[in-house]
């Protein structure tokens, strides 16, 4: 690549960053004159690419709104980092297989060599999600709605299949374990919600305002939402531990965390004793089961097994 090219790329570089740059501004960053930089502008014309230039005291250049940028224009660090947050959002359950096939196609030679060997060599420990991902419209508009605090009417199919239609103050958005979910208030329940966004079928803005709770945090109340889910057995048990340990290694989706006497009192909902039953041995310190007594009868049966796995 000749020495005036690299700097007209540069120079598209810039306008990138910035958008818009006088033309003594561009000339300082390239290290050239000001009718050099008319001539790159000219240049980036021809190539395609839509640079405006104004005229006046406060002129300048820019790209024109709604420039989609060209292919790929990043450094072999970038480029990895990127795809190392796809390949890591992949493993989230964001559906980013699309996206990594294009920057895969439009990388270099060399460098797709090398993410490719990247890409296939890499071991992760984090378990793969199963995607639930939302229409991208209306994860946007709820994002919007958010951010602008304004209201929305919504059409919510939940897991029976029914539709409900609903008016949501949207306080926030939480990507947790392979889902979106909005939580906010409910007009309809007259309450605080937690929505999944993927049985979102239909919204829409309303002209409607509203002011946030203060101290509202959304994050802590979709991860306590999704602990209260109901299963078919309740659970007590008290362990052996600090407050502060227990918080570290129990997630807020597992289980509501309080100090007692002796210990943490965890409370829970399981479906499977057997499943509950490891994960209270896998923490590895003393604990005292309150409820349920099926919880003991399985605590046992682990106990069991593996004294057998040990004396075999």
């Amino acid at each position: 690549m000749s020495y005036p090219t690299t700097r007209v790329l540069a120079m598209l570089e810039l306008l990138q960053a910035r958008r818009e740059l006088t033309g003594r501004e561009l000339a300082a960053s390239l290290g050239v004159d000001e009718r050099t930089v008319r001539r790159y502008a000219l240049r980036l014309a021809d190539l395609g690419v839509p640079v405006e230039a104004r005229r006046g005291r406060y002129g300048g250049y820019r790209l024109l709104p709604g420039y989609k940028l060209p292919p790929l224009m990043f450094t072999d660090d970038e480029a990895v980092a990127i795809v190392l947050g796809l390949l890591v959002g992949q493993r989230l359950g964001i559906a980013t297989g699309p996206a990594l096939d294009k920057i895969r196609r439009v990388l270099p030679a060399p460098l797709r060599d090398r993410v490719a060997a990247l890409r296939e060599t890499l071991g992760f420990t984090l378990t793969p999600r199963e995607a639930a991902m939302p229409d991208p419209a209306v994860l946007f508009i709820l994002a919007a709605a958010a951010r602008d605090r304004h209201r929305v009417r919504l059409t919510y199919r939940s897991w029976r299949g029914q539709d409900s239609e609903r008016e949501l103050d949207t306080y926030g958005l939480v990507f947790h374990s392979g889902r979106w979910y909005a939580s906010g208030f409910d007009h309809r329940r007259g309450e605080i919600r937690t929505f999944r966004v993927d049985r979102v079928t239909t919204v829409v803005p309303l002209q409607v305002g509203y002011e946030e709770p203060g101290g509202f945090d959304v994050v802590a109340h979709v991860t306590e939402s999704l602990a209260a889910v109901p299963y078919a057995h309740e659970v007590e048990v008290v362990l052996e531990m600090t407050q502060a340990e227990a918080r570290r290694r129990i997630p807020a989706t597992v289980a509501t965390l309080a100090e007692t006497e002796g210990g943490v009192l965890l409370r829970t909902r399981a479906e499977h004793l057997d499943g509950m039953a490891r994960m209270l041995a896998g923490l590895g310190v003393p604990f005292v089961v309150r409820a349920p007594e099926e919880l003991r009868a399985a605590v046992r049966a682990l106990a069991e097994s593996l004294l057998r796995s040990a004396e075999s």
